[in-house]
C-alpha cells in the first residue's frame, strides 16, 4: 500500500492543501485540534471530489445501461463464433463501436478517485509517523495527531499495537471498536449500493452472464473492503465511508429519476408519472416529456412496463403524443372500456359433445324440414328420438280405431341381432363341438 501511495505522491500536496483550507474553516467553529474539524475536513474533501466526478458518474450510468442492453447481442456473437476467438473479439469491438459503448466507462469514477484516495492515505500515514507532508507543517501535524474521532486518532488502524496507539494518546479498545464499526458500515453500504443496482435497475426479463457477474461482485466487493479496511487509518475509513454513502445516495436518485427500461424501477417511475398525469392532466417537466416521447417512438418494441403505462393513460382518457405530451380523449377511454366489456362478454368454450350436437343439428336433411306438418304443428328435428315419434303415431292410430301392426317375434329377434352386430362388429364363428 505504501508503494502505491508513493506512486501518487505528486498529488499529495494538492490534497493536503485542500484539507488544510477546510480545517481552517471548521477550526473556527469546533476548535483547531478537535476530531470534528479534521474529520469534517476529510468529508468535505470527498464531497468536493465527487462533485467534480459527476460527469464521469453520468457516463458510467449510461455505459452500464448500454452494456446491459447489449448483453443479448453479445451472447449471440459468442455462440456464433465460439470456435474463433479472434473473430469473436472483432465482432465485439465492432458492436461497441456501432453503439458508442465503452466497457471501461463503468470503472471511470473508481479510477479517477484512486489518486486522491492513495494521496490521502499517504498524508495520514505521515501524520501517524510524525512526519510533515505537503503543506502540513509541524504545528498542523501536532494538531492532527491530537484529533480523535469517538476516541480513535485519525492516523490509527485496527492492526496497530497497544504501544503505537498509546503514542497517539488513545486506548487500543476504543480504536478497535471505532475501526470495526466503520469497516462494517463501509462494507454494508457497498453491498447495499450494488444490491440496489441489481434488484431495481436491471431488466430481469433478460438473463445474461453479465447479471451473474454483477451478482458475484455484489458479494465479493464488501469482503474485499472488509479485509483491506483493517489496514486503513481512521481518516481513510472516514473518506471511504463518505464515498460509499455519497455513491449510494447518488445512485438512488438516478435510479428513481432515470431507471433502466424493463426494470422494477422503471415500473415504479411510470406508475408515479401516471398518477401525476391523472392529477394535473398533463406531463410536467421536460425530462418526463422526453421519457414519454421515447416510449411513443418505440412503437411495438415497448416492454411490459411501458405497455401497462399506456394502458393506464388510455383508461384515464389520455392519448400520448409524439412530442411527449398527452391530450384528453374520450374516444380512447371508450375504446378501452368497450374492449374490456367485449372480453368480459365472450361466451364460454363449449364441450366436445355440445359442438358435435350443434354440428348434427346444422347438417340435418332438408327433406326432414319439408316433411313437417303445414298446419302449424312443430316440425320434428333430427335430434329427437325416433322411438318416441313411433310411439306417438301408434297411440294416435289406436285412438282412431286402426290396429297397429306389430313386428313378428322373428323379425324383432333379427332386428336385435342386426343391431347387436352393428354394435359389436363381426362375431367369431362357433366351434363345431360347442352346443347350439
Amino acid at each position: 500500500m505504501d508503494t502505491i501511495a508513493n506512486f501518487f505522491s505528486f498529488i499529495t500536496t494538492p490534497v493536503s492543501w485542500v484539507i488544510v483550507q477546510f480545517h481552517k474553516l471548521y477550526g473556527e467553529i469546533f476548535g483547531p485540534d478537535t476530531g470534528w474539524a479534521w474529520g469534517l475536513s476529510i468529508v468535505s474533501l470527498v464531497v468536493l471530489i465527487r462533485i467534480c466526478l459527476i460527469p464521469l458518474f453520468v457516463k458510467q450510468i449510461k455505459s452500464t445501461r448500454n452494456m446491459q442492453a447489449l448483453q443479448p447481442k453479445m451472447k449471440a456473437i459468442q455462440e456464433r463464433y465460439k470456435s474463433d476467438k479472434q473473430r469473436q473479439s472483432e465482432e465485439m469491438m465492432k458492436l461497441y463501436k456501432e453503439t458508442g459503448t465503452n466497457p471501461l466507462s463503468s470503472c471511470l469514477p473508481i479510477l479517477a478517485q484512486s489518486p486522491f484516495f492513495f494521496a490521502l492515505y499517504s498524508v495520514l500515514s505521515h501524520i501517524a509517523e510524525g512526519k510533515t507532508i505537503g503543506v502540513i507543517d509541524q504545528p498542523l501535524l501536532e494538531s492532527a495527531r491530537q484529533a480523535h474521532i469517538f476516541g480513535a486518532p485519525l492516523a490509527a488502524t485496527f492492526t496497530d499495537s497497544a504501544a503505537e496507539v498509546a503514542a497517539l494518546d488513545a486506548s487500543l479498545t476504543s480504536v478497535r471498536i471505532v475501526t470495526a464499526v466503520m469497516i462494517i458500515m463501509m462494507s454494508a453500504s457497498q453491498f447495499y449500493t450494488q444490491r440496489q443496482l441489481m434488484m431495481k435497475n436491471v431488466d430481469l426479463s433478460v438473463k445474461t452472464p453479465y447479471m451473474q457477474q454483477q451478482k458475484m461482485l455484489m458479494y465479493i466487493f464488501p469482503v474485499i473492503f472488509a479485509v483491506m479496511g483493517i489496514n486503513f487509518p481512521v481518516g481513510v475509513l472516514v473518506y471511504w465511508l463518505t464515498t460509499n454513502v455519497w455513491t449510494m445516495g447518488q445512485q438512488m436518485y438516478v435510479i428513481s429519476q432515470n431507471p433502466t427500461p424493463g426494470s422494477k424501477a422503471q415500473d415504479a417511475y411510470l406508475q408515479r408519472l401516471l398518477k401525476s398525469v391523472g392529477s394535473h392532466g398533463e406531463v410536467r417537466g421536460r425530462r418526463r416529456k422526453n421519457i414519454v416521447k421515447a416510449i411513443v417512438a418505440k412503437g411495438a418494441d415497448r416492454n411490459e412496463n411501458e405497455r401497462r403505462f399506456f394502458s393506464g393513460l388510455a383508461k384515464a382518457g389520455f392519448a400520448p403524443q409524439a412530442d411527449g405530451t398527452v391530450i384528453k380523449s374520450d374516444t380512447v377511454a371508450a375504446e378501452v372500456e368497450g374492449g374490456a366489456a367485449a372480453r368480459r362478454q365472450q361466451p364460454k368454450r363449449q364441450t366436445k359433445a355440445k359442438r358435435q350436437a350443434a354440428a348434427q343439428h346444422s347438417t340435418a336433411k332438408p327433406e326432414d324440414a319439408e316433411g313437417s306438418d303445414t298446419s302449424g304443428e312443430k316440425p320434428t328435428t333430427s335430434l329427437e328420438k325416433k322411438p318416441q315419434d313411433e310411439a306417438k303415431s301408434e297411440a294416435k292410430d289406436s285412438e282412431q280405431g286402426d290396429k297397429p301392426t306389430r313386428p313378428s317375434r322373428a323379425n324383432s329377434g333379427g332386428n336385435r341381432q342386426a343391431k347387436s352386430g352393428q354394435r359389436k362388429g363381426q362375431q367369431r364363428p362357433k366351434h363345431p363341438s360347442s352346443k347350439k
